[in-house]
């Protein structure tokens, strides 16, 4: 078994885990961490040139045994956004690459619901809970549409602004 596949092997379990507890992710480095230590094959090489080649492994083994994309868990610590790692789930699956950052971030969303319910995760609602951004990157949204509120709506007719409940106070 080569070293990828080890740590393949280890990061399916430790993501099994990380399913486990509703709206759960692991940030790259705590998982290539977790990786070698449970792994008990150590690298000195940097997270980012092997994490994703064990990733793209656990992608195709999560298609093969028929378990939502388990990588839809692993973000970046800057952003909280799968980012482009992503691709090999959509690759692993045939789906087409989802170049627009925030499509990608509502399908990997949809991916970590699918996982929360597949591990019967602590904390899932009775409902079947709801796909969300991870709490870095809706943060993050919530700033930038905060900071850029959508326009005043206007009356059709004089072209004032509405009122909160929708009525002209000119045109009444």
């Amino acid at each position: 078994m080569t070293d990828r596949e080890v740590w393949a092997e280890a990061a399916f379990e430790i993501l099994s885990g990380v399913a486990g507890r509703y709206h759960a992710v692991m940030e790259y480095a705590e998982l290539g961490a977790e990786i070698q230590e449970r792994s008990g094959v150590p690298t000195k090489s940097p997270v980012h040139n092997w994490v994703p080649g064990a990733l793209r492994v656990v992608a195709a083994r999560c298609v093969t045994e028929g378990v939502p994309p388990l990588t839809s868990l692993v973000v970046r610590k800057d952003s909280g956004m799968v980012g482009d790692g992503y691709d090999a789930v959509l690759t692993a699956t045939g789906a087409d690459p989802i170049d627009d950052e925030i499509q990608r971030e509502k399908h990997a969303a949809q991916s970590r619901l699918a996982c929360y319910q597949w591990a019967n995760a602590d904390g899932l609602p009775a409902d079947g809970g709801h796909p969300a951004l991870t709490p870095k990157l809706a943060a993050s949204v919530a700033r930038k549409a905060k900071a850029n509120p959508p326009p005043p709506k206007v009356c059709p007719k004089c072209n004032m602004a509405l009122l909160p409940i929708g009525i002209c106070d000119s045109c009444g």
